[in-house]
């Protein structure tokens, strides 16, 4: 009777162990999911304020005039030569709807959409959720007169593309450019 006592006791204290070890297995597969999907989001957001920031510090360059053509919070474009090829090239930066990122599993991605003298450049969604552009004069004082125009701020929202634990990790990267030709 003690032989059965200790073997049942063995089984259940085994079965015990193999649930901890399932659990702890469980538990790092998702933080290390939720990890790698945390630097992947901080990689897309640092993509996307590269390309943007590129763009930006380029208004007005080789540009004999007022360089803006639009400059409201969800659209900027402007000239600017931005291949240094001695042609004044026109610039534009817009966010699109939900529909051009369909084929992500998050439904509030967006794709960022940059169009070069009629070339229309859209990438992957990279998880950008909303774009806010904001123009200041000199003093730092926002304005809407495209003469006064001195800085130029581009605010990124950025979520995961997958979900961790039914919910998109978020990042917001905010970025103040001071074109050099305005």
């Amino acid at each position: 009777m003690n032989v059965v006592l200790d073997l049942v006791g063995s089984v259940i204290i085994a079965g015990l162990l193999l649930l901890m070890m399932f659990n702890a297995n469980t538990y790092q597969s998702n933080t290390r999911f939720a990890s790698d999907s945390e630097l992947q989001m901080q990689q897309n957001a640092k993509t996307l304020a590269d390309i943007v920031s590129y763009d930006l510090r380029k208004i007005g360059y080789e540009c004999k005039t007022n360089p803006f053509l639009v400059a409201d919070s969800e659209r900027v474009s402007y000239y600017a030569d931005i291949n240094r090829d001695g042609i004044q090239d026109v610039v534009t930066y817009y966010i699109s709807d939900t529909t051009r990122a369909s084929s992500t599993p998050n439904p509030e991605d967006r794709v960022l959409i940059r169009i070069v003298n009629n070339d229309t450049i859209a990438g992957p969604s990279l998880g950008l959720t909303k774009v806010r552009f904001s123009y200041y004069n000199d003093v730092g004082t926002p304005t809407s007169d495209f003469n006064e125009i001195r800085f130029v701020k581009a605010e990124l929202w950025i979520e995961s593309v997958e979900s961790v634990d039914n919910e998109y990790l978020f990042t917001y990267w905010e970025l103040t450019i001071s074109p050099r030709n305005i």
